[in-house]
C-alpha cells in the first residue's frame, strides 16, 4: 500500500533507472527527485527537471538528503537544507553541463577545456565542504574559492550575475531593492574592474650554476636594486652551492627558495633589478695549484642582473638562464651590477668559464595572507622570507622589529712596509657590555641561519678595497645598550702557509650615552693599529679610545692627523622599540626637565611620524600627564599636540594605528578631568573660526574632532565613575554651548574667500562620527534633536558653493548610515531634515548619485523594520516630500528635454500628471540599457514591483478616466507600458534554462500572462472609446500575441476580433485593421517573432469568433489573407536563416514580393522586397536577374519631375532622377550579366530622354555605352546555360515550393549532375526521385521532401532572328536562351511488342512541353510551370527527326571545314566515320527494315508522305556524305589518309545497302547547299540561299533547316547504342567551339545518382554502332570541349517538326565527277522551332510593346534590304560551272534552289530532281507539306 512520506522527501539518483516496469519513471544518475509516496522498497515521485511526469522507482537507487517542506499537501515545495553554497554549486554545475557540451559542438575548444578544469576544481571543493571536517577559517576560504569560480564560469557562459552576501546567494525578497541594487553593483564593479593588488611578492628558486670548470663552493646572493636611486631596496637572499653548482641543502627548500615580500606597485618598474652576486670559496687565484695554499678565502666570481619588468609580461618563468659577468678589474667589483645595468661593456665581460645561472622566478600579487592561501604548497615545503629594507609602506601595530643594517662600505689602508698592496679581509663581531661576543646575531641574508662572526671577501693587492656588503644584525633590545661592533683587519698572505695577519681594528658602539641609538648614515671609523698577538678580548682596553673620525674632528685634531687609515660603514636602524631622536626622548622624559616642556611640545610636530607611532601610548600618557600637571599653562599646547597625533593617524601609512589609539582610550586613558580643558579649547577655536584670517590650523582641529570627542566622552565617563555623576548639568551645558557655537559657525555664509566654507566642509565631513560618542552620554532623542538643529542650521543651497554642497550631502548620507538613524525614535526626528536637503539637491539636480545612495539607505531601513507601525508614517512623509521631485528628476535625467529650471519645481497638478509620469518612469525602468545584461535578478524584482503597482493603478484608471472623464493620453500611456512590459527580453521564459525558468515561475509566476489579462480586462472596460485606439494599438497588441506563450495568445488574439467589430461599426469595413495588421506582421516576423503554431491559433481563434457576425464573409477573407501572408513570411524568415544565398532564399523572396503586389497591393512593401531580392541577386552574382528585379521598380516610375521622399538608400530627389539612376544601375547589371541586348534598349530609352532635354554631354556618353554593348555582343563569348525542370513534392517543403514544378536556369558550366547536387545540398533532407513520371497523390501528401530533376530544352518564342541569313552566331545565341516561356523534354517508350531484331519499329517518344508563368531569365533563376502539354511521336516521326538532325550536323561541320573555322579536321572525321561505319554495320538500314517494308506501308497508309520524307533524307544524307568525303580528302592530313580511304570504301558499301547502285549517274555530284555560305558569319547563322549567279534569294523555308535541337542520353539506350548516339549527335551544334578545347563538366543521364528516368530516345537503330575507337575519340573531344547545353547528349530532346516546309531538292550540275570540296562553304544553321515572340522586331512598335506588356523587349534586328532574285533565274538554266562569289563578303554559291527556282516552269521531266524522286518511287510536288504528329493530351 502506498503511504505518503513524512521525512523521505528529497533525494539524488545514484544509479540510472530505465523505468521499464509499469508506471516506472526513467531516471539518470545525478537527477534530483521529490518523493511523494513509498511502498515496499519503492518510491513514487517525480524528477525536479520534469515535474509533470510522475512515476515509481526503487528506493535503493536514491540517496536521501535532508530537506524542509513548504505548503505541505498537493502543491508542496521541497527545499534542501544543505548549505546554500552547495545548493547553488549543484544547480550551477547542472546548467553548465549542458552548455559545456554545446561548447564542444561549437568548436570553442579553449573555453571548453578551461571550463572543464574549473568544474573539476569546484567538484573537489564541494567534496571538502560536504565532508565537513574543515575549520571555520578554512571553510570560509573554500567558499570564497567556490564562489569566485562560479562567478567566473557564469560570466564566461553569459549567465546571470548572482547577488551574494558572505558567499551565500541572497533571496531578493529578504532585502530591499536598493540594497539588492547595491549588492549587484558591487559584484558588477568587482567583476569589471579587478582590484589591482597593492602588494606584490617575488618568488625566487635557485636551480643551479652551469659552469664548465667549477670545482669550488660558491655563495650566491640575491637582492633587489633600485637603479634610479642607486641603492638596494631589499635584504639579501643568501645561499650556498656545492662544487657542482647545485644547492648544498637540496632537502631544505628554505635554503634555496625565497619570497621577496611587500613590493609596492611603484616598485614594479623597469629600473628595479634583481641582482645576483656570486662569491667563490677557495684559493686567492682561480687557477692556482691545489697545494699552493690550504687557506680558503671568499673571492669575487661573477654577477648577473635581470629587470623586474621582464617578469611583468609573462606568467611563471621557469628556469631562466642568466648570463654571469665578471669585472675586468677587481677594484670595480662593488659596482659591477651598476655597470651591467648601464651596459658599460668596457668594464665587464662574460666569465671565463661562460657560466649561466638557472633560476625560477615568479611574481605573485596580493597580500601575504592571500599568497599563503593560494600558494600553500610553496609555504608548506618551506620558503625563506626576504624583507624590504626598513619598514613596509604600512606599519602594523604590534609589529616587533629591532634590526640594525650595517653595510661594510670601504677602507683606506697603508702598505705596512710592503712593496705591494695588502689583501685585506674584514672580520666582524658583536660584543656585549660584558665583553662577551654575542652569538648568532649576524645575518648574511635570508636562507642562511645567523652566524657569530662575518668574514668579508678579499680583493687581491688592494689597499683601498670597496666591499658594499650588506648585513643585518637582529639584536634584541635588552642587548643593545652597552653593546658594540668590532671590525678586525687582516692581511691574507698568498704564500704557502696562507697566514692571516691582524694589523688593525675598528669599533662602533650601538647606543650613545643619552640613550639614543647609533644614528643612520655613513660613519668613518678610525683604524687602530695593533699587532698580530694583540688581545682584543679585553674590551676595556680600547672602548675608551675614540671610534669615529667625526668625534675626533671636534676634539683632537692632532690625533686625527696621525691616523691615516680609515674604515667606512653605513648603518640603518629599523626598530619599533629604540629611537635615534633626541627630541622624542626629551618629551618622554619631561618630568626630568620640566623647563623644557614647552619646547618639547613645540618640537613634537617635527618628529617623524614613525617615531611617534612607535611610542604612541607613551606619548599620549606624556601629553595628558602634562595637561593634568598644569592645564592653564599647557592646555592649548597639549591640545595642539593631540590634534597633530590624531591627524597623523589619518595618513595611510599609519592608518592601522587607529585601533591602537581606540584601545588606548578604552583601556589606558586616565584623564578624568581632561574633558573640561578639551571642550574649552575646542569651543575657543570654533568661536574664532568666523574671525580668523588663516583657517589651516582650525581645519586641522576640526578634522580631529572625532577623537577629541572620544577623549571628552571617555574623560567624562571616568569622572562620573569617580564622582558618582557630579556636574552632569554643567557638562550638558558645555556641550550645548559648544554645539551652539558650531551652529552659528555653520550658518555663516562665506564672503569673498572660500576659507570659511572649507572649514564648514571639514567640520561636516567628520561631524557624523561624533554621534555615536554623544549617544554614550545622552538620550537618543536628545542627540537626534542636537543633530537636527545642527544640520538644520546649514545655509540655503542657492548661495553655497558646490564643494560644500557635496560635503553637506555626504554628511547627510553618513547620518543616515549612522547608529543614531537606525533607532525609530531618532529617525522620526531626523527624517524631515534629511528629506529637506535631498529635495533641494534633487530639485537642482546636483550630486544625484549621493542622493540615490542616501535614499537607498533610507529604504533599506524601512524594509528591515517593515513590521513596525512607525514605518507607515515614515513612508507617508517620504512620499509627500519626495515622490513628485523623484519622478520628475528621473524623467529629466533620462530625456533631458529642457534645462533645469522653474518647471522642475512644479508639484503634481492632479492625478493625471502623476499617472502619466509614473507610467513614463516605469517605461524608462524597463529599458534594456537600465541594467547590465546579466542583472536578470534585478530586472525581475523591478518588474515585480512595476506589475504590482500597475495592477493597483488600474483601478484608478477605471474609476477616474472612463465615460465623460476619458483621457486618451493616460490610457495610451497605460497600454504602451503594458506592451513594453510583456515584450521585455528578461521575461521571455522560453529562452531560459529549465532550472532558471522553474525558479522564476515559482517566485513570480509568468508576469506576461498577468499583464496580458490586465490588458484584456482594461480593453473590455473601454467600450466605445476603443475606437480611439484603432488602428494605433494593432501593432503593439500584435507584437504581444507573437510571443510564444499559449495563455497570453489565447487572451490577446480575441482583441483583434473586437477591433474588427468596432471598425466595422464605425466605417462599414475594417480596411484600417487589415492594413495595420499586414504592415506590422512583416516587420515583426522579420525580427524572428511568431511561428507556425501562432498562424494556426490566429486562424482558428478569429474564425471561431466571427462565426455569428454579419460581416463574416469579409472577416474570413481578411483572416485568410493574413494567414497566407504569415505562411510566406515564416517561409521567408526560415530561408533567410541560411548562410549562403541559394535558390530557396530567392524563390521565397519572389513569392512574397508577388504576394504583396497581386494579393495585397502594398506598393511600399513590394518595393522593399524588390530591393531585398536585388541584394540577394547581387550577393549571388546573378547580375541579369538583379537587373530584371530592379526593372520592376523602374516600371513603377515615370519620366516626371514629381518630388520623391527619401526611401531606403535613395535620397530625396525627383522621379526623373530616380528613374535615371535606376536605368543606369540596370544597364550596368545587364552588362555584367552579359545580357547586352537588353542593356541596349535601356540605353536608347535614356538617350531619348537626354536628347529631349538637350543634355548632349550625357547623350554622348550613353551612345558610347550603347556602342560598347554592341561591340561586346560581337567580340565576347557567351555561354549558353542549361535549363532544368525541378519538381518539389511533399508537405515538408516551404509553402511557396510545395507540390509545384519549376524550370531553373543553371549557372555557367553547370551540368545536370552539378545541379542535382546543388539542389540536394539546399534541401539536405530531400529524397531524389529516380524517374521522370508524374508523381501520384501519396507523394504529394507525404510528410517528406521529394525532388524530381531532369534537363529540359528551351524553345525560343521567335524564330525570325534565328532563321535570318547572315546573322552571326554571337547574336543568335542570345535569342536561343533568352525570353523563353516554353521548354520541352522527351521520354522514349515502347508501344506494343518490342522487336528484338529491330527495336526502332516500336520506339515512341512522349514529348512534354512546359509553359512558365514568366519567361526566363527574369527576376529569378526559376519560375513555376503554369501549363504542361504532352504529345506522342511515332517511331517513323522519330526516325525522320534523327536523320534531319544528323544531316544538319554534317552540313555544319563540312561548312566549318570549308571556311577553315576548324583548327583540325578530327570532328568531321569522327562524324563521317560514325555515320558511314554505323550505316555499313546496320545504321539507317534498320530504318529501311522497319518502315520501307511492304507490310508497314500497307498497315500505315497514312504515313506515305513520312516514308517518302525518310527516304528523301537518307538520299540527302548519302549526297552530303559524298560531298563531305570530297571536302575531307582535301583537308585530311597525311597520317589519316588510310582512314579516309577506308571511309570512301565503306561509303560505297553504304550506298549499295541503300539501294543506290549508280548514284553518280542518277544524280550528278554537285555541291550540296550549305546555308551560311558567308565565312564572315558565326556558327548557327541563318540559312542563306544563293542563286548560281550570286544573287541572294530569301527562301520561305529551306528543306535543310529542319530543327536540329536534338538531345540524347545514354540512359535510354543500350551501352553500344549510347555510344552510337554520342557519335552521331555529339557535335550537333557547336561547330565553331569544338576546338576551343576548354574542359567542361561531363554530363550524365538522370539515372546516374539522384533522380529522373531518361527523357531520351535513340537516334538510330540499335545495330547502327560506331567503332569503339572512334566512340572513345569522340567522347574525349566532347568532354574537353566548351559545349553549349544542347550540343551534348545528356538528354534526348526533339524539336517539334515545323510546317509548312519545302522538300530538299538537289541542283543538277553537269559535272559527273565525285564531290569536290569548296573552301568557301560555312557552317549551317541549327534551326529552332518558330513560336510567337514576345520581342517586337518592328522598331517602330518598340516603345508601344514595352509599355503595353510591361516586359523588356529585345532590340530589333537591324533592317537589311531584301535582295530579290534576278528575273533571269526564271528562264535561264542553272550553269554547270561553279558560280562566282556573291556581292556579300565571303559568301559562296548557293547549292539549294530558291522557292522561285523550285516552282520554275523551266523544270524538265528529266531533271536530276525528278530522276531522284523516280528512283525511290515517290512523287513529290511543291505543295506537299509535312504533317505534324498527332497530339496526345495526357490527362
Amino acid at each position: 500500500m502506498w503511504i505518503p512520506t513524512e521525512h523521505e522527501k528529497y533525494g539524488v539518483v545514484i544509479a540510472s533507472f530505465r523505468g521499464t516496469v509499469p508506471y516506472g519513471l526513467s531516471l539518470e544518475i545525478g537527477d534530483t527527485v521529490q518523493i511523494l509516496e513509498k511502498c515496499d522498497g519503492w518510491y513514487r515521485g517525480f524528477a525536479l527537471k520534469n515535474p509533470n511526469i510522475k512515476g515509481i522507482f526503487p528506493s535503493s537507487y536514491v540517496h536521501l538528503k535532508n530537506a524542509c517542506v513548504k505548503n505541505k499537501g498537493q502543491f508542496e515545495m521541497v527545499i534542501p537544507t544543505e548549505d546554500s553554497v552547495i545548493t547553488e554549486m549543484t544547480s550551477t554545475l547542472r546548467d553548465w553541463g549542458t552548455m559545456w557540451k554545446q561548447l564542444y559542438v561549437r568548436n570553442e575548444g579553449d573555453l571548453f577545456h578551461r571550463l572543464w578544469h574549473i568544474m573539476n576544481e569546484i567538484l573537489d571543493l564541494r567534496r571538502q565542504v560536504l565532508v565537513g571536517h574543515l575549520t571555520h577559517d578554512r571553510m570560509k576560504d573554500v567558499k570564497r574559492h567556490i564562489t569566485a569560480r562560479l562567478d567566473w564560469g557564469n560570466e564566461q557562459l553569459g549567465l546571470d550575475l548572482v547577488p551574494r552576501k558572505e558567499y551565500a546567494m541572497v533571496d531578493p525578497e529578504d532585502i530591499s531593492i536598493t540594497e539588492l541594487y547595491r549588492l549587484m553593483e558591487h559584484r558588477h564593479r568587482k567583476k569589471d574592474t579587478p582590484v589591482q593588488a597593492s602588494s606584490h611578492h617575488l618568488f625566487v628558486q635557485m636551480k643551479s650554476l652551469m659552469c664548465s670548470n667549477l670545482g669550488e663552493e660558491l655563495e650566491v646572493i640575491f637582492s633587489l636594486f633600485d637603479s634610479k636611486e642607486n641603492r638596494p631596496i631589499s635584504e639579501r637572499f643568501f645561499l650556498r652551492l656545492n662544487r657542482n653548482g647545485l644547492p648544498k641543502a637540496p632537502d631544505k627548500p628554505e635554503r634555496h627558495c625565497s619570497l621577496f615580500v611587500d613590493l609596492g606597485s611603484s616598485e614594479l618598474r623597469r629600473d628595479i633589478y634583481i641582482t645576483v652576486h656570486i662569491i667563490r670559496i677557495g684559493r686567492m687565484g682561480a687557477g692556482e695549484k691545489k697545494n699552493a695554499c690550504s687557506v680558503q678565502y671568499r673571492r669575487p666570481f661573477g654577477c648577473a642582473v635581470l629587470s623586474i619588468a621582464d617578469l611583468l609580461t609573462g606568467e611563471t618563468k621557469d628556469d631562466l638562464i642568466l648570463k654571469v659577468y665578471m669585472c675586468n678589474t677587481e677594484s670595480e667589483w662593488y659596482q659591477i651590477h651598476e655597470n651591467i645595468i648601464k651596459k658599460l661593456n668596457a668594464r665587464y665581460n662574460l666569465t671565463g668559464s661562460n657560466a649561466g645561472l638557472a633560476v625560477s622566478l615568479q611574481l605573485l600579487h596580493g597580500d601575504i595572507e592571500q599568497i599563503r592561501r593560494e600558494y600553500s604548497s610553496v609555504f608548506s615545503h618551506g620558503v625563506s622570507i626576504t624583507r624590504k629594507l626598513g619598514f613596509s609602506n604600512i606599519i602594523m601595530p604590534g609589529e616587533m622589529r629591532n634590526d640594525l643594517y650595517i653595510t661594510i662600505e670601504r677602507g683606506e689602508f697603508e702598505k705596512g712596509g710592503k712593496s705591494v698592496a695588502r689583501n685585506v679581509e674584514v672580520t666582524m663581531f658583536i660584543v656585549e657590555s660584558g665583553g662577551q661576543t654575542l652569538k648568532d646575531y649576524i645575518s648574511f641574508g635570508s636562507g642562511e641561519p645567523p652566524a657569530s662572526e662575518y668574514h668579508s671577501f678579499v680583493l687581491y693587492h688592494n689597499n683601498s678595497p670597496r666591499w658594499s656588503e650588506l648585513l643585518k644584525l637582529p639584536i634584541p633590545v635588552d642587548k643593545f645598550r652597552g653593546a658594540h661592533i668590532r671590525f678586525e683587519f687582516r692581511h691574507c698572505s698568498t704564500k704557502e702557509k696562507g697566514e692571516k695577519k691582524l694589523f688593525g681594528f675598528s669599533f662602533v658602539p650601538l647606543m650613545q650615552e643619552d640613550g639614543r641609538t647609533l644614528p643612520d648614515g655613513t660613519h668613518e671609523l678610525i683604524v687602530h693599529k695593533c699587532e698580530e698577538n694583540t688581545n682584543l678580548q679585553d674590551t676595556t682596553r680600547y672602548l675608551k679610545l675614540p671610534f669615529s673620525k667625526g668625534i675626533l674632528l671636534g676634539n683632537n685634531n692632532q690625533t686625527m692627523k696621525a691616523t691615516k687609515e680609515s674604515f667606512w660603514i653605513t648603518s640603518f636602524l629599523c626598530s619599533t622599540k629604540l629611537t635615534q631622536n633626541g627630541d622624542m626622548l626629551d618629551l618622554l622624559k619631561w618630568r626630568t626637565h620640566p623647563d623644557k616642556i614647552t619646547g618639547c611640545l613645540s618640537k613634537l610636530k617635527e618628529i617623524d611620524g614613525s617615531e611617534i607611532v612607535k611610542f604612541l601610548q607613551d606619548t599620549l600618557d606624556t601629553l595628558f600627564g602634562i595637561l593634568d600637571e598644569n592645564s592653564q599653562k599647557y592646555g592649548s599646547k597639549v591640545f595642539d599636540s593631540l590634534v597633530h597625533i590624531i591627524n597623523l593617524l589619518q595618513d595611510s601609512k599609519f592608518h592601522h594605528f587607529k585601533p591602537v589609539m581606540d584601545t588606548y582610550i578604552e583601556s589606558h586613558f586616565a584623564g578624568a578631568l581632561a574633558y573640561r580643558d578639551l571642550i574649552k579649547v575646542l569651543k575657543w577655536y570654533v568661536d574664532r573660526i568666523t574671525e580668523a584670517e588663516r583657517q589651516e590650523h582650525i581645519q586641522e582641529v576640526l578634522k580631529a574632532q572625532e577623537y577629541i570627542f572620544k577623549y571628552i566622552v571617555q574623560s567624562r565617563r571616568l569622572f562620573s565613575l569617580a564622582t558618582g555623576g557630579q556636574n552632569e548639568e554643567e557638562f550638558r551645558c558645555c556641550i550645548q554651548e559648544l554645539l551652539m557655537s558650531v551652529r552659528f559657525f555653520l550658518s555663516q555664509e562665506s564672503k569673498g574667500s572660500g576659507a570659511l566654507s572649507q572649514s564648514q566642509a571639514v567640520f561636516l565631513s567628520s561631524f557624523p562620527a561624533v554621534y555615536s560618542e554623544l549617544l554614550k552620554l545622552f538620550d537618543v532623542r536628545e542627540v537626534a534633536n542636537l543633530v537636527q538643529d545642527t544640520l538644520g542650521s546649514l545655509p540655503t543651497i542657492v548661495h553655497v558653493d558646490d564643494s560644500l554642497q557635496a560635503v553637506k550631502l555626504q554628511c547627510i548620507g553618513k547620518t543616515v548610515e549612522s547608529q543614531l538613524y537606525t533607532n525609530p525614535d531618532s529617525r522620526y526626528i531626523l527624517l524631515p531634515v534629511v528629506l529637506h536637503h535631498l529635495h533641494m539637491h534633487l530639485q537642482e539636480q546636483k550630486d544625484l548619485i549621493v542622493c540615490a545612495r542616501i535614499l537607498s539607505n533610507v529604504f533599506c531601513l524601512i524594509k528591515k523594520n517593515s513590521s513596525e507601525k512607525s514605518v507607515l508614517e515614515e513612508i507617508d512623509v517620504i512620499v509627500a516630500s519626495l515622490l513628485d521631485i523623484l519622478l520628475r528628476t528621473i524623467l529629466e535625467i533620462t530625456s533631458r528635454p529642457q534645462p533645469s529650471g522653474s518647471s522642475m519645481r512644479l508639484q503634481f497638478q492632479d492625478v493625471t500628471d502623476f499617472l502619466l509620469q509614473i507610467f513614463t518612469v516605469f517605461r524608462i525602468l524597463i529599458r534594456p540599457e537600465m541594467f547590465p545584461k546579466d542583472w536578470t535578478v534585478m530586472r525581475l524584482v523591478a518588474n515585480n514591483v512595476i506589475i504590482t503597482t500597475v495592477l493597483y493603478l488600474s483601478d484608478a484608471l477605471r474609476k477616474n478616466f472612463l465615460n465623460e472623464n476619458f483621457d486618451y493620453k493616460i490610457w495610451d500611456s497605460y497600454f504602451y507600458l503594458a506592451v513594453i512590459f510583456i515584450n521585455q527580453l528578461c521575461l521571455q521564459l522560453e529562452m531560459f534554462t529549465p532550472s532558471k525558468k522553474k525558479k522564476v515561475l515559482e517566485k513570480y509566476g509568468d508576469m506576461r500572462v498577468t499583464m496580458g489579462c490586465e490588458i484584456f480586462s482594461m480593453w473590455q472596460n473601454l467600450g466605445e472609446h476603443k475606437l480611439h485606439f484603432i488602428p494605433a494599438l494593432i501593432g503593439p497588441f500584435l507584437e504581444v500575441t507573437l510571443i510564444p506563450q499559449p495563455d497570453l495568445r489565447n487572451v490577446m488574439i480575441p482583441i483583434f476580433h473586437d477591433m474588427m467589430d468596432w471598425e466595422q461599426r464605425r466605417s462599414g469595413n475594417f480596411k484600417q485593421v487589415e492594413a495595420k495588421l499586414i504592415d506590422k506582421l512583416d516587420s515583426l516576423m522579420s525580427e524572428g517573432k511568431g511561428d507556425e503554431t501562432y498562424r494556426e491559433l490566429f486562424n482558428s481563434i478569429l474564425l471561431k469568433k466571427i462565426e455569428r457576425e454579419t460581416w463574416r464573409e469579409s472577416g474570413v477573407s481578411l483572416i485568410a489573407t493574413v494567414t497566407r501572408l504569415m505562411e510566406r513570411l515564416l517561409d521567408y524568415r526560415d530561408c533567410m536563416k541560411m548562410g549562403e544565398v541559394d535558390g530557396k532564399k530567392i524563390g521565397c523572396t519572389v513569392s512574397l514580393l508577388n504576394f504583396y503586389k497581386t494579393e495585397l497591393n502594398k506598393e511600399e512593401m513590394y518595393i522593399r522586397y524588390i530591393h531585398k531580392l536585388y541584394d540577394l541577386h547581387l550577393k549571388a552574382q546573378n547580375f541579369t536577374e538583379a537587373a530584371y528585379t530592379l526593372l520592376l521598380y523602374d516600371e513603377l516610375l515615370e519620366w516626371s519631375d514629381r518630388p520623391l521622399r527619401e526611401f531606403l538608400t535613395y535620397p530625396m530627389q525627383t522621379e526623373w532622377q530616380r528613374k535615371e539612376h535606376l536605368h543606369l544601375a540596370i544597364i550596368q547589371n545587364f552588362d555584367r550579366g552579359k545580357c547586352w541586348e537588353n542593356g541596349i534598349i535601356l540605353c536608347r530609352k535614356i538617350a531619348e530622354q537626354y536628347e529631349s532635354y538637350y543634355d548632349y554631354r550625357n547623350l554622348s556618353k550613353m551612345r558610347m555605352m550603347e556602342a560598347s554593348l554592341y561591340d561586346k555582343i560581337m567580340d565576347q563569348q557567351r555561354l549558353e546555360p542549361e535549363f532544368f525542370r525541378v519538381g518539389f513534392y511533399g508537405k515538408k517543403f516551404p509553402f511557396f515550393l510545395r507540390n509545384k514544378e519549376f524550370v531553373c536556369r543553371g549557372h555557367d558550366y553547370e551540368r545536370l549532375e552539378a545541379f542535382q547536387q546543388r539542389m540536394l545540398n539546399e534541401f539536405p533532407h530531400a529524397i531524389a526521385m529516380q524517374h521522370a513520371n508524374q508523381p501520384d497523390e501519396t507523394i504529394f501528401q507525404a510528410e517528406a521532401q521529394y525532388l524530381q530533376i531532369y534537363a529540359v530544352t528551351p524553345i525560343p518564342e521567335s524564330q525570325e532572328v534565328l532563321q535570318r541569313e547572315g546573322v552571326p552566331d554571337n547574336i543568335k545565341s542570345f535569342y536561343k536562351v533568352n525570353h523563353i516561356w516554353k521548354f520541352r523534354y522527351d521520354r522514349p517508350f515502347h508501344k506494343g511488342t518490342k522487336d528484338k531484331e529491330n527495336e526502332f519499329k516500336s520506339l515512341w517518344v512522349e514529348r512534354t512541353s512546359l509553359y512558365l508563368v514568366q519567361s526566363l531569365p527574369g527576376i529569378s533563376r526559376w519560375f513555376e510551370v503554369e501549363k504542361r502539354e504532352v504529345v506522342e511521336m511515332s517511331p517513323l516521326e522519330n526516325a525522320i527527326e534523327v536523320l534531319e538532325n544528323k544531316n544538319q550536323q554534317l552540313k555544319t561541320l563540312i561548312s566549318q571545314c570549308q571556311t577553315r573555322q576548324m583548327q583540325n579536321i578530327n570532328p568531321l572525321t569522327m562524324c563521317l566515320n560514325g555515320v558511314i561505319d554505323a550505316a555499313v554495320n546496320g545504321g539507317v538500314s534498320r530504318y529501311q527494315e522497319a518502315f520501307f517494308v511492304k507490310e508497314y506501308i500497307l498497315s500505315h497508309p497514312e504515313d506515305g508522305d513520312k516514308i517518302a520524307r525518310l527516304r528523301e533524307l537518307m538520299l540527302e544524307q548519302a549526297q552530303i556524305l559524298e560531298f563531305g568525303l570530297a571536302v575531307h580528302e582535301k583537308f585530311v592530313p597525311q597520317d589519316m589518309r588510310p582512314l579516309h580511304k577506308k571511309l570512301v570504301d565503306q561509303f560505297f558499301v553504304m550506298k549499295s545497302s541503300l539501294g543506290i547502285q549508280e548514284f553518280s549517274a542518277c544524280i550528278q555530284a554537285s555541291p550540296v547547299h550549305f546555308p551560311n555560305g558567308s565565312p564572315r558569319v558565326c556558327r548557327n547563322s541563318a540559312p542563306a540561299s544563293m542563286s548560281p549567279d550570286g544573287t541572294r534569294v530569301i527562301p520561305r523555308r529551306s528543306p535543310l533547316s529542319y530543327p536540329a535541337v536534338n538531345r540524347y542520353s545514354s540512359s535510354s539506350l543500350s551501352s553500344q547504342a549510347s555510344a552510337e548516339v554520342s557519335n552521331i549527335t555529339g557535335q550537333s551544334e557547336s561547330s565553331d567551339e569544338v576546338f576551343n578545347m576548354q574542359p567542361s563538366p561531363s554530363t550524365s543521364s538522370l539515372s546516374s545518382t539522384h533522380s529522373a528516368s531518361p527523357n531520351v530516345t535513340s537516334s538510330a537503330p540499335s545495330s547502327a554502332r560506331a567503332s569503339p575507337l572512334l566512340s572513345d575519340k569522340h567522347k574525349h573531344s566532347r568532354e574537353n570541349s566548351c559545349l553549349s547545353p544542347r550540343e551534348r547528349p545528356c538528354s534526348a530532346i526533339y524539336p517539334t517538326p515545323v510546317e509548312p516546309s519545302q522538300r530538299l531538292l538537289f541542283n543538277h550540275i553537269g559535272d559527273g565527277a565525285l564531290p569536290r570540296s569548296d573552301p568557301n562553304l560555312s557552317a549551317p544553321e541549327k534551326a529552332v522551332n518558330p513560336t510567337p515572340s514576345s520581342w517586337s522586331l518592328d522598331s517602330g512598335k518598340e516603345a508601344k510593346n514595352m509599355s503595353d506588356s510591361g516586359k523588356l523587349i529585345s532590340p530589333p534586328v537591324p533592317p537589311r534590304p531584301t535582295q530579290t532574285a534576278s528575273p533571269a533565274r526564271h528562264t535561264t538554266p542553272v550553269s554547270p560551272s561553279p558560280a562566282g562569289r556573291s556581292p556579300l563578303k565571303g559568301s559562296v554559291q548557293s547549292f539549294t534552289p530558291s522557292p522561285v527556282e523550285y516552282h520554275s516552269p523551266g523544270l524538265s521531266s528529266n531533271s536530276p530532281v525528278c530522276r531522284a524522286a523516280t528512283a525511290v518511287g515517290f512523287l513529290l510536288s511543291a505543295g506537299v507539306a509535312r504533317r505534324k504528329p498527332q497530339a496526345l493530351k495526357i490527362r
